[in-house]
């Protein structure tokens, strides 16, 4: 376990290291306030020494090694190439790069993969949807190819086993995928297909590509970024009339952590007919319990339920009581068998990773709180965003009997100008995602929403909001870390 107290979280030289040891980590070192704008304006300073990224957002060596080469050998002159797992997935991108950049483009196999080709004018459409829907070839499926050879054997009979009992739910009815973000787009295709013309209503402020797929996808997105007061009875009234194909919601928010009045939500769309979909990633699975008022309930495995930041992987769990349920059930099924599925190698991985889950929820809700309290109690911090502290009433409605309140928390400085100087000074690792076994804080507004900061400052979503995971460090350490960085606040 890394002392906080002893050894820095980072060092100067370690810029885009990745932070578990690991070749195929999920997170990446950013140490610095200025190493984030640095990463987000492309400058030479940092981009030449980052070794690696979110898998999503920042290609694996590998997976460059794998596009270059697909290049060389089905592209042309003036063309890029983009490896997809399977077919079904390169020709749904093909789809959405004709269309977004009015280009033809064309599939082509590519040993055992499928290759898209795209004129390079229009490369940052098939980019889009690579970092958006999440449908990517792994970095362990990509060190196989160049390695003994791709995989085609399967352990997702063994993870489902394992899925079921953590979430006591049938076999049949939970659904795996490349990742998180695949789960979602899987849901959110599943759940327009059958309803095309009507767009889905996002409540409250969500993870920024779960927003992007309803926007890029279907027929679009009505948002309210706060659920409550007049705007939400009037969602709520909209819902009713059966206005909208889905509802889709995060418990909690994230990253400002509120929980919508989800019975109220959930007894809305079942009067109005409408799909309720419901991620609940931020709280984790131990700590709510959403099934019953969701249609189907998404989860980042990525995160808490793998504790390691080494691996990518998402679910889809249908509520069997949901009128619904067979419908979503035969769309996901089709999907997870020739779209996105996770590979092999994840599934190995993830099972192993999955060991001690609830034990682990546990030291991080004890971990959260803790810091949440000392953050609320400090005289430099303006505001503490944790479900322990806002819409608390709702977050307890969906509590388990013996769950926390997670380990994922906001805040932001009183001076936002000393705000970076408190986040270089915290001695804890650095960088996006959550959910690991080792503490990790991330400018999140600056990461997830560089290009349109005005837009989500206007949506509560502040430029100097630091976003922090606990992880499983001693509390008395992580709250000393935290006490010296906020001196300088």
């Amino acid at each position: 376990m890394r002392d906080l107290l002893t050894q820095p979280a980072w060092a100067e030289e370690d810029l885009g290291t990745p932070l578990p040891d690991s070749p195929h980590a999920c997170s990446v070192a950013l140490p610095t306030w200025d190493a984030v704008v640095g990463y987000e304006e492309g400058r030479d300073k940092v981009m030449r020494r980052l070794r690696m990224g979110y898998p999503r957002f920042v290609r694996h060596p590998l997976i460059e090694r794998l596009f270059s080469l697909a290049r060389e050998q089905v592209a042309l002159d003036g063309e890029s190439a983009f490896v997809f797992p399977t077919k079904i997935v390169a020709q749904r991108a093909q789809r959405f790069v004709e269309k977004r950049g009015e280009v033809a483009a064309r599939v082509a196999s590519f040993h055992g993969l499928q290759a898209l080709i795209v004129p390079d004018a229009a490369a940052e459409w098939a980019n889009t949807y690579w970092r958006h829907t999440g449908e990517i070839v792994s970095s362990r499926q990509a060190a196989d190819f160049f390695g003994d050879g791709l995989r085609t054997d399967s352990k997702d009979h063994l993870l489902k086993r394992r899925l079921s009992k953590l979430v006591n739910l049938p076999e049949d009815h939970l659904f795996v995928f490349a990742s998180g973000m695949t789960a979602i787009t899987a849901a959110h295709r599943g759940i327009v297909g059958g309803r095309a013309g009507r767009k889905t209503l996002q409540l409250e402020f969500p993870y920024v590509d779960c927003l992007k797929v309803q926007e890029l996808f279907g027929s679009g997105v009505v948002f309210l970024n706060e659920a409550q007061g007049e705007s939400f009875d009037e969602a709520l009234s909209r819902i009713r009339k059966g206005e909208f194909a889905a509802v889709f919601v995060e418990i909690p928010s994230n990253p400002l952590l509120r929980t919508v009045d989800l019975p109220r939500v959930a007894e809305a769309c079942r009067e109005g007919n409408v799909i309720l979909a419901v991620d609940d990633t931020p709280a984790s699975g131990v700590n709510v319990d959403v099934l019953p008022y969701a249609d189907l309930v998404t989860t980042s495995l990525t995160k808490w339920m793998s504790g390691k930041s080494d691996v990518l992987a998402g679910m889809v769990s249908v509520n069997p009581a949901s009128i619904h349920a067979a419908d979503l059930c035969a769309a996901l099924a089709a999907d997870e068998a020739e779209g996105a599925r996770l590979y092999v190698g994840d599934a190995e991985i993830l099972l192993g990773n999955l060991s001690g889950y609830p034990a682990r929820m546990e030291r991080m809700n004890e971990n959260g709180l803790a810091i949440a309290e000392l953050l609320a109690a400090h005289p430099a911090v303006a505001k503490v965003w944790h479900p322990s502290m806002v819409t608390r009433e709702h977050y307890d409605a969906v509590k388990r009997p013996n769950g926390g309140y997670g380990g994922l928390l906001s805040f932001e400085m009183k001076n936002p100008k000393r705000t970076a100087r408190v986040y270089d000074a915290l001695r804890i690792s650095k960088g996006p995602s959550f959910g690991a076994e080792f503490s990790l804080a991330c400018p999140y507004t600056l990461l997830a929403h560089y290009k349109e900061l005005d837009w989500a400052e206007s949506c509560g979503v502040s430029r100097w909001l630091i976003r922090v995971s606990l992880g499983l460090e001693p509390t008395e350490q992580l709250q000393a870390a935290f006490t010296a960085a906020l001196a300088l606040g």
